[in-house]
């Protein structure tokens, strides 16, 4: 997960198309930040998903499972700024 998340950075940064966007940005005078939020989620497949993949799908499709999250959330000044002029309150805990 963190190589994918490594090589999303990587090719972001990398890019000549976002790099001469920002610089137009700039050029306009603004300071330019540039955050992305991207979910990526995984589940282990099991012995009977992988042999019904190789068998081809059933008629009847079983409903997806879902995933969790773990860690904390870090919110910069920035972040906060931008939920107080929601009138989002968020927990002292993520401060």
């Amino acid at each position: 997960m963190q190589e994918l998340g490594n090589a999303i950075n990587d090719s972001l940064s990398e890019s000549d198309r976002i790099a001469e966007a920002i610089g137009e940005i700039k050029r306009a005078g603004y300071d330019v930040f540039l955050v992305l939020e991207a979910t990526i989620g995984f589940n282990r497949r099991d012995d009977e998903e992988e042999a019904e993949d190789e068998a081809g799908p059933e008629v009847a499709e079983k409903p997806k499972r879902g995933f969790e999250a773990a860690g904390k959330i870090k919110f910069t000044t920035q972040d906060h700024r931008f939920l107080r002029a929601l009138k989002i309150a968020v927990d002292e805990e993520n401060r």
